[in-house]
């Protein structure tokens, strides 16, 4: 069967691979020969290299009622609900994602997002009424626009912890606190495609609050504290050699400032360069070398998200508590700011993102 009746093959897929990622379920639905087509591996490997795949941030982000006469924020401050906002860097547009069935009411607080291939991993978080942890896995198909349930995360609660993916299959956890607020050493992988947990060698060191990326087949765990330095962050950082299955030496002053590392984060350009917000200052580290790289803008006092493109990144925060949040687009190689415009709706905090290439 043709793909595109009267013509050729390659013209067919060429129009195919023109198609927007918000298209794909609709593709997907107008026939067997089309949902297969976009779902094989090399229609998506055509799609990157004729320059036609898209980068998207996806973001758990307070949604901000419109004022109403006569009330205050007071409220949706302290009972923000959070959705799944999406920003295509390239348009600048903005949109929602549905939730997961089970989250109608809004999404847990603090809940990780991980993005391996087409899927949207969310996992773990508070639940916004008994504040209780969940081990819960919801994936999330953009191809298919579906949710599905995924196998909970083993080991009991677990709360805080870092995550990051190979964005390929893989999706790796560690660190965070369990029930008693003791911080953790154990670590996990899940396999996305499998729906298997499998646990990884403990970390030399518990990492509360820590902050994870994944960078030259490792996984790379930064800051956090232990148990009994509740509050007080540490600059080092240990990582897992996937090729080995074993941790690295720990690394004891990785990290410039002894911080909360949310805002660590890897730049996804060639030299695979590493980026976290400091004291107002955007610093970045090449080699063994922390440097400046810019002034945070002063419309952003408070840092609540970084996301990393290739050559880019996007700040999003606020200029104090309670006030809109705005986002702002550094670009790399020549050091500029640009301003983001976010409509209503958007302007929330954000918690957590992930980027994915579609």
């Amino acid at each position: 069967m043709e793909l595109i009746t009267g013509l050729p093959e390659d013209l067919a897929r060429d129009c195919l691979i023109r198609v927007s990622y918000q298209q794909f379920p609709t593709v997907a639905s107008v026939c067997k020969g089309w949902k297969t087509e976009i779902q094989m591996p090399e229609f998506h490997r055509q799609r990157r290299s004729m320059g036609h795949a898209q980068k998207v941030i996806v973001m758990a982000q307070a949604r901000v009622e419109p004022e109403k006469p006569g009330t205050g924020s007071t409220k949706r401050l302290m009972n923000p609900v959070y959705g799944l906002s999406v920003f295509e860097p390239g348009t600048g547009n903005w949109s929602e994602l549905p939730p997961p069935p089970e989250f109608i009411s809004g999404l847990p607080m603090f809940c990780q997002l991980v993005g391996v291939g087409f899927d949207l991993v969310l996992m773990g978080g508070l639940d916004p009424n008994s504040w209780k942890a969940s081990n819960s896995v919801f994936i999330y198909n953009l191809l298919s626009a579906k949710w599905r349930r995924g196998a909970d995360m083993p080991g009991g609660p677990r709360a805080f912890f870092a995550c990051a993916s190979d964005f390929e299959r893989t999706v790796f956890v560690a660190g965070g606190h369990d029930d008693e607020k003791n911080a953790l050493r154990s670590a996990l992988a899940y396999d996305v495609a499998a729906d298997a947990w499998v646990s990884l060698p403990d970390m030399t060191a518990e990492r509360d609050e820590c902050k994870a990326v994944f960078r030259r087949g490792k996984f790379v765990v930064v800051g956090g504290y232990r148990t009994d330095m509740q509050g007080r962050f540490q600059r080092s950082a240990e990582a897992f050699d996937v090729a080995t299955w074993n941790w690295d030496p720990v690394l004891e002053d990785f990290l410039d400032c002894a911080t909360c590392p949310t805002t660590f984060v890897d730049g996804g350009d060639g030299d695979q360069t590493l980026f976290m917000c400091c004291g107002g200052d955007l610093m970045a580290i090449r080699g063994n070398r922390w440097q400046k790289m810019a002034m945070v803008p002063n419309e952003i006092r408070n840092v609540a998200y970084v996301g990393a493109l290739d050559g880019a990144l996007l700040l999003i925060g606020s200029s104090g508590y309670g006030e809109e949040h705005t986002g702002f687009v550094f670009n790399v190689k020549n050091c500029n700011w640009r301003k983001v415009e976010s409509p209503d709706g958007f302007k929330g905090n954000v918690q957590n993102g992930c980027v994915l290439e579609i």
